[in-house]
């Protein structure tokens, strides 16, 4: 059997610190650079700490075990492809698999059996489906699953435009690094 794994990233900081993840070679899986995980998880430190953490394509799962690693209490990870599914099972027996939770399947149709709110959520689908941001925000709002005041992360290819799905997000920060824009906006509810 060939070995299918293309490349490694880390974990950055946190108890984890330095532990190296496989990535698997697997169709629309683009793990979130170092550079741009340590900006990001600069900007999201003080909202790791005991924070429950939804990641709507787990891909290599390098953003959700980033939190934890960090001190997040629980990660919800979703996830399609299965290859990808049976390596971040391997990781959550590995890490801390009472944290962890995988859900099997499409982001859009899995949120409608998630059961909590979250205070951290990252959004960042293969970027042949530039849809999917708007679409699985719209879920989450419609669906009551982000606590107030909860960071949800963004990324998308630098030459797209993209505007906030909706009035109740407000940028926090934003930034481009080569090809790829990523920025954090807080959910806060009008009154």
């Amino acid at each position: 059997m060939a070995d299918s794994r293309k490349s490694r990233i880390r974990i950055i900081g946190g108890k984890w610190r330095g532990r190296k993840l496989d990535v698997i070679d697997a169709p629309g899986l683009r793990p979130t650079p170092d550079r741009i995980r340590e900006t990001l998880f600069n900007w999201l430190a003080s909202r790791c700490p005991g924070a429950v953490v939804l990641d709507c394509f787990a891909g290599s799962g390098a953003l959700g075990l980033e939190t934890l690693s960090r001190g997040a209490s629980r990660l919800v990870a979703l996830e399609q492809q299965p290859r990808a599914v049976e390596y971040l099972r391997a990781q959550a027996q590995k890490l801390d698999p009472d944290a962890i939770e995988i859900v099997v399947g499409n982001a859009l149709t899995s949120i409608a059996g998630l059961q909590q709110q979250f205070d951290l959520v990252f959004i960042d689908p293969p970027y042949a489906s530039p849809d999917l941001r708007q679409q699985v925000f719209q879920h989450l709002e419609a669906r009551g699953c982000l606590q107030p005041g909860a960071c949800v992360y963004f990324e998308w290819p630098a030459a797209e435009e993209f505007e906030l799905p909706s009035h109740n997000l407000h940028w926090l920060k934003q930034k481009t690094a080569g090809q790829v824009h990523y920025a954090i906006a807080e959910w806060r509810l009008s009154r």
